[in-house]
C-alpha cells in the first residue's frame, strides 16, 4: 500500500490524459431545457445571433443559471452528470472537451458556459470538431466570429485546437470532395488564426481505413497544406492499426519517429501550393464528385436495400464486435450510420465503394470538357503531394480490391431484381481505375510500389478463401433453410482429431445465430480486416 501511494504522490493519479466527447445537439438539448426552465423562450428556436448574445451574457455575468430544481431527461441528465465528473476529479486527468458535429460559434460559447455552470476549476480547453462538408466550409468564418469576441480571445491565450473529421465528411459526400475540401478548410483556419495573432493546433480526426483518411503516416503529413502544421499536429489512431503502429516497443518507436521525421520535414520544406487552374479544376470535378457520389447513395432508391443485402452490415450492428452503437439512431438509412461501420461493410466484400465512388466521373467529366485537362491532372500529379497521395491511395485500395467477391455475394445474397444495379456498380469501379491508372501514368496497379504489391500477392488467396466463407455463412444465418450439399474434402489426418470438437471450439452460447454461425462470421471479419490491413 505504502509503495502504491509513493507512486500516486510522485506520478499522480493518471499517466494519461482523457478527451471528452459531445455531440454539440446534446449539450443544445441542456440549453433548452434550462432557457425553457427560465421562462425566456426556446433555445434550440433561437437564431445563431440571439444564441450567441445570451450565451457571451451569461459568461460575462456571475449568477448561477440551474438548480436542483432543472427537470431532466436521461439524455439531459447524462450530459450533466459527464460535467459534474469533470469538476469533481483533479484536472490532470483531462485534456479537450471535443464537440461532435460542430457547426457554429454557439457550440463552443456553449461548452464554455457549461463548464462555469457546473464548476468546473480549470475548464478544459474546448476543441469544435467540423465533420460535414457544409460545416468545414463554413468552420473559417464560425472561429473568425469567435476570435472576434473579446471574452473568448482571452478564455484561449493565443492558443486554439480545431479538429476535422475525415469520417463523415468523406460518407457524406465522398472521399473525392472531402479530401479537397479538408485541404481548403485547413488553409482558411490557418490564414485566420493569423489574422487573429491566434497559434492553431490542427487535430485529424483520422481513422484506420483510406475512406476515413487514413493511410501512411509519412505521406499524410506530407500532403498537408503549407503552414498548418507549425511543429504541432495531434492525430487520433483507431482500430488496428493501434496495434500496428503501437503495439510493440520497436514499431512504437518506428511509428513516433515517422510522425517527428514528417513534421520536421513538413515546417522546413513545406509542400507546394496548388496553382490557381488547379484549385479551379479540383473545385470543378469536386461537384461532379459529390452528384454522382449522392446520386447513388442517397438518392438511389434501390441503394440502400442492396447496400445491406450485399454486405455484412446488419449483422456487424447486432454483434457485439464494435466500441460504439453502429447508428446514431435506431432507425433510418445511411445519414443515421455511423462513418465505422459504413465503411469497414464495403471493405469486408473488398469492394470499397465510398473510397472511389465519384472519382470516376470526375475524371471522365474534367478530360471530356477540355482534353488539355488530362495533361493538366498528370502534371498535379507528379508535382502536387496532396493530389498525388489522394490518387495513390485510392489506387492502393483498388489493388486490395477484388469486385468478384462482390459479385459472389449478389449471387448468394442479393435478391435477383438487385441485381443489374450491382453490375453497373461494378462497371463504375472499372471505368474509375482504368481513369485512375491513366493519370497516374501506369500500366498496373501499385507499380510504383513492388513491395507493397508482393505483399498483397501473397495475402490474396487467404482473404478470398474468408471472403467466401463469409458469403455463405451469411446465406446460412439469412437463410436457416439454406444448407450447403458440396463440403471440401478433409485428410484423414483432420477428419479424425485427437480431442473432441467442443473441447477445441467454444462456440457463443448467447447467439441468436444457429450454433457457430456467429463465430464464423466474427472470425472472418476479424481476418479480412487484418489482411486489409487499414479497416479501423
Amino acid at each position: 500500500m505504502l509503495q502504491i501511494t509513493m507512486q500516486v504522490s510522485t506520478f499522480g493519479l493518471s499517466l494519461v490524459k482523457l478527451d471528452i466527447r459531445q455531440e454539440s445537439d446534446r449539450h443544445t438539448d441542456v440549453l433548452d431545457a434550462i432557457t425553457q426552465h427560465l421562462e425566456i423562450g426556446s433555445y434550440r428556436e433561437w437564431s445563431e445571433e440571439k444564441r450567441q448574445e445570451w450565451l457571451l451574457a451569461e459568461l460575462s455575468g456571475k449568477r448561477p443559471l440551474f438548480g436542483s430544481d432543472l427537470p431532466k431527461t436521461e439524455e439531459i441528465k447524462d450530459v450533466l452528470d459527464t460535467f459534474n465528473v469533470l469538476a469533481e476529479l483533479p484536472s490532470d486527468c483531462f485534456g479537450a472537451y471535443i464537440i461532435s458535429m460542430a457547426t457554429s460559434p454557439s457550440d463552443v460559447l456553449a461548452v464554455e458556459l457549461l463548464q462555469r455552470e457546473c464548476h468546473v476549476k480549470q475548464p478544459l480547453r474546448v476543441v469544435p470538431l467540423f465533420e460535414k462538408l457544409a460545416d468545414l466550409e463554413a468552420a473559417p468564418a464560425a472561429m473568425a466570429r469567435l476570435f472576434s469576441v473579446d471574452w473568448y480571445k482571452n478564455r484561449i491565450n493565443g492558443k486554439q485546437e480545431v479538429m476535422i473529421g475525415y469520417s463523415d465528411s468523406g460518407k457524406y459526400a465522398g472521399r473525392f470532395s472531402a479530401a479537397w475540401q479538408l485541404y481548403k478548410a485547413q488553409e482558411e483556419l490557418k490564414n485566420v488564426a493569423k489574422e487573429y495573432g491566434v497559434k492553431l493546433v490542427m487535430f485529424h480526426g483520422r481513422g484506420g481505413t483510406v475512406g476515413r483518411g487514413g493511410g501512411p503516416t509519412h505521406l499524410a503529413i506530407l500532403s498537408q497544406p503549407a503552414e498548418t502544421i507549425q511543429g504541432s499536429l495531434r492525430v487520433t489512431v483507431q482500430g488496428e492499426v493501434i496495434e500496428q503502429s503501437f503495439g510493440e516497443e520497436h514499431l512504437c518507436f518506428r511509428t513516433l519517429q515517422r510522425f517527428c521525421a514528417a513534421t520536421l520535414e513538413h515546417g522546413m520544406n513545406p509542400p507546394i501550393s496548388p496553382r490557381p487552374e488547379w484549385r479551379a479544376l479540383m473545385d470543378q470535378m469536386a461537384i461532379v464528385a459529390t452528384e454522382q457520389y449522392r446520386s447513388i447513395v442517397f438518392k438511389e432508391p434501390r441503394f440502400v436495400e442492396y447496400f445491406r443485402l450485399a454486405t455484412p452490415e446488419l449483422e456487424y450492428g447486432r454483434m457485439n464486435i464494435g466500441s460504439r452503437p453502429s447508428k446514431r439512431k435506431p432507425s433510418g438509412g445511411i445519414e443515421s450510420l455511423r462513418a465505422i461501420p459504413w465503411i469497414f461493410a464495403w471493405t469486408q466484400t473488398r469492394f470499397h465503394l465510398p473510397v472511389w465512388l465519384g472519382f470516376g466521373a470526375a475524371f471522365k467529366q474534367a478530360i471530356q470538357k477540355d482534353s488539355k485537362n488530362f495533361q493538366m491532372l498528370q502534371e498535379m500529379y507528379k508535382t502536387w503531394p496532396f493530389f498525388r497521395v489522394t490518387i495513390d491511395l485510392v489506387e492502393m485500395v483498388f489493388a486490395k480490391g477484388d469486385p468478384g467477391i462482390a459479385a459472389l455475394n449478389d449471387k448468394l445474397l442479393v435478391s435477383e431484381d438487385l441485381w443489374s444495379f450491382g453490375e453497373s456498380l461494378r462497371a463504375n469501379y472499372e471505368e474509375t481505375k482504368d481513369y485512375l491508372l491513366k493519370i497516374a501514368g501506369h500500366k498496373d496497379l501499385l507499380e510504383g510500389d513492388p513491395y507493397l504489391k508482393q505483399r498483397l500477392k501473397l495475402r490474396d488467396s487467404y482473404i478470398t478463401t474468408l471472403n467466401v466463407c463469409q458469403a455463405y455463412t451469411l446465406k446460412r444465418t439469412r437463410d436457416p433453410n439454406y444448407h450447403v450439399t458440396l463440403r471440401p474434402h478433409i485428410s484423414k489426418e483432420y477428419a479424425e482429431p485427437s480431442k473432441p470438437a467442443d473441447e477445441l471450439i467454444h462456440l457463443n452460447p448467447t447467439s441468436e445465430y444457429a450454433p457457430g454461425l456467429e463465430d464464423t462470421l466474427i472470425l472472418t471479419m476479424k481476418g479480412i480486416a487484418a489482411g486489409m490491413q487499414n479497416t479501423g
